[in-house]
């Protein structure tokens, strides 16, 4: 049993899509009598298993695992909605004496449960994919341009590659009108009791085997029925337009059954829209504090060992806070 879990470091198991997040989530929890929250944001939705990756029962060691398949396809779920429920959950958890550890590559998610967001205007929600597309041609310096044109104060505070605050913004300013540091100053973000507590524990294996590893990884999903998972969604009531559908496994799918494009390229482009996502997750760890990067897999004995090794050094400084050299 873990002695007082509440004054311990939270413990999350992020990194790029395909990392072995969620290998390395069990064995911590099997050492430290944990439980695992799941912060994946298509991870929520009931249905949409083949291109999430999600943890079969039988293969969750008789771990606990929160907050996973309880959520309608339909359904517009919020990272505050998401963090809302992981406080509880984590509270849950903690009154039992048992550990919480979140895995998942959802980083904004995890932005939730840290800092409390202000309550923002109604957002367009044709603005996100048109800026996605950019990010994905012209890289997030471009993006920073733009956001320096727009709110030069919010874009002198955001780094350059910090694209997930910097899309924020851009969707603030082009569906209110206003600069989000207007906004900022009217209702302010603020930490939340876990901005301290929380540890992120960053999975970076080789970039070129990840890459062959997310290949593969799309091949095998066809393989297992990933279209006739859509077909069927879409048959009982799941419109092509749904939020879930939005996700990087299954967009691209969507637009074939939709005519938009052939098989061969919806399989070509999911590798190389999870490719970039991969490269978009690193790039949010980087920005982030209270890092601890781990060279390869979540599932290799040498990265169990090291992150082993760090959870029980936080053990012994549980209010230690720093911010780690990430990779360049």
């Amino acid at each position: 049993m873990n002695p007082n879990p509440a004054n311990s470091a939270l413990i999350a198991v992020v990194g790029p899509t395909a990392s072995g997040k969620s290998d390395l989530g069990i064995e911590l929890a099997k050492r430290y009598d944990g439980e695992i929250i799941n912060c994946d944001s298509v991870q929520v939705y009931r249905g949409i298993q083949i291109a999430t990756a999600k943890v079969p029962p039988e293969e969750q060691q008789g771990i606990p695992h929160h907050l996973i398949d309880f959520v309608d396809p339909t359904v517009n779920f919020t990272a505050v909605e998401w963090a809302e429920m992981a406080d509880q959950t984590i509270r849950e958890i903690e009154s039992r004496g048992k550990r919480p550890i979140l895995v998942g590559g959802t980083g904004f998610y995890l932005h939730a449960l840290t800092t409390k967001l202000f309550e923002s205007p109604e957002i367009d929600q044709s603005i996100r994919p048109r800026l996605q597309k950019i990010l994905d041609k012209r890289g997030p310096e471009h993006l920073h341009k733009m956001l320096a044109r727009v709110d030069p104060r919010l874009a002198s505070r955001f780094a350059p590659k910090d694209w997930p605050r910097i899309i924020r913004a851009l969707e603030v300013y082009f569906s209110s009108g206003s600069p989000l540091s207007v906004w900022h100053e009217t209702k302010p973000e603020v930490p939340t009791e876990y901005a301290g507590r929380l540890h992120y524990f960053v999975l970076n294996p080789p970039r070129e085997v990840l890459y062959d590893r997310i290949n593969r990884r799309v091949d095998l999903m066809v393989e297992q029925g990933l279209l006739e998972e859509i077909q069927n969604l879409i048959a009982s009531g799941v419109p092509p337009s749904a939020k879930a559908f939005n996700a990087h496994g299954y967009k691209r799918f969507v637009e074939y059954i939709l005519g938009k494009r052939s098989l061969e390229s919806a399989i070509e482009q999911m590798k190389l829209d999870t490719r970039h996502y991969a490269k978009r997750q690193w790039t949010w760890w980087r920005a982030q504090q209270n890092t601890h990067w781990l060279d390869g897999f979540g599932f290799e004995k040498e990265v169990i060992t090291e992150a082993t090794a760090i959870v029980t050094m936080l053990e012994e400084k549980p209010a230690h806070r720093s911010q780690t050299e990430s990779p360049g």
